[in-house]
C-alpha cells in the first residue's frame, strides 16, 4: 500500500536520494527545501511526476512551519510518513564563529526539524497515527573540531526526539533517528564557515564516502524496520563505541583526526 511521504532537504544529497527510493516504492511525495529550481529537477527526474509534489521552504523560518505543514496535508490528504533530511553543516572553530552563525545552525537543524514534526505530529495522530524519521548525524553521538555548533544541533534532536518518542509511543506514532557517517554528499561544500559563507570544498573523507543511494536504501530499510535508531557509513560508525567504551583513548584520535 502506498504511502504519503514528505522529504525536506529533497533538493540534494540524502534527501534527493531518498526521493527516489520513495518513488520507486510506489509512494506519493511532497519534497521540500529552498531551491525552488533545483525541487522541480528533482521532480523532473521521476516518471510519473503527478505523484510529486514541490512545496518549497526555508526551514529556519520557524514562524513559517505551521502553516507548511497545513499545506502539505491538504495536497494528498494527510502525511503518513514526514522525513526531516534538511539541515546544514558547520566548518568553523567555536572561538571564531559569531553567534549569528551558530543561531542559523541551530535555527535549520534543530528547531526547524522541531517545529515541522510539531506541526504535523497532531495530523499523524488525528488520521492514526504514522513515522518521523530525523536525519542526525554520528556526531549527533559525539563532537570533532569545527563542528561545535552542528554537533550541538545533532545533539539536542537526540534528546527531544528520544523524550518525544516515550510521550507518542501510545498514539500510533514511530520515531527513527538516522546517523549518517561519510556520505559523499554537497553537505561539506555548503557547510557554513565562522563568518557564515559557504566553505565551497568538499572534504576528503566525504569526496571517498559511501553514496547518497547506498545511504537512502539503508534508511528506507531501517524506516520499514521501525528502528529507533541507525548508524549508516564505514568505518566511522564505529566511533560510537570507541567513545562509549574507551573515551579517553576516543578524544586523542579525535583530536588528531583530519576533519576536513
Amino acid at each position: 500500500m502506498s504511502k504519503i511521504v514528505w522529504i525536506t532537504g529533497a533538493s540534494s544529497g540524502i534527501g534527493e536520494a531518498l526521493v527516489y527510493q520513495y518513488f520507486k516504492a510506489g509512494d506519493k511525495l511532497i519534497i521540500s527545501g529552498r531551491n525552488r529550481d533545483e525541487l522541480f529537477r528533482v521532480k523532473g527526474n521521476c516518471q510519473n511526476y503527478f505523484n510529486v509534489h514541490v512545496l518549497p521552504f526555508d526551514l529556519s523560518e520557524t514562524s513559517m512551519l505551521q502553516a507548511k505543514a497545513e499545506d502539505a496535508t491538504k495536497i494528498f490528504g494527510k502525511i503518513d510518513l514526514l522525513i526531516n533530511s534538511g539541515g546544514v553543516s558547520q566548518r568553523g572553530l567555536a572561538l571564531d564563529t559569531s553567534l549569528e552563525t551558530e543561531q542559523q545552525i541551530m535555527n535549520t537543524n534543530f528547531w526547524g526539524t522541531v517545529g515541522l514534526s510539531k506541526a504535523v505530529l497532531p495530523l499523524m495522530i488525528k488520521n492514526g497515527g504514522g513515522q518521523i524519521v530525523v536525519v542526525s548525524s554520528l556526531v549527533g553521538k559525539f563532537g570533532t573540531k569545527l563542528r561545535s555548533a552542528y554537533a550541538a544541533s545533532k545533539h539536542a534532536l537526540h534528546g527531544y526526539f528520544d523524550s518525544l518518542r516515550s510521550e507518542v509511543y501510545d498514539k500510533n506514532i514511530d520515531i527513527t533517528i538516522v546517523c549518517p557517517g561519510f556520505i559523499k554528499t554537497k553537505v561539506s561544500v555548503k557547510a557554513l564557515t565562522a563568518n557564515g559563507t559557504e566553505q565551497g570544498t568538499m572534504d576528503d573523507a566525504q569526496a571517498n564516502g559511501m553514496s547518497a543511494e547506498e545511504c537512502a536504501k539503508q534508511i528506507v530499510a531501517a524506516v520499514k524496520a521501525k528502528k529507533e535508531e541507525v548508524y549508516i557509513g564505514g568505518k566511522e560508525t564505529k566511533a560510537i563505541f570507541l567513545k562509549r567504551f574507551f573515551p579517553a583513548y576516543f578524544s586523542k584520535k579525535v583530536r588528531a583526526a583530519k576533519v576536513t
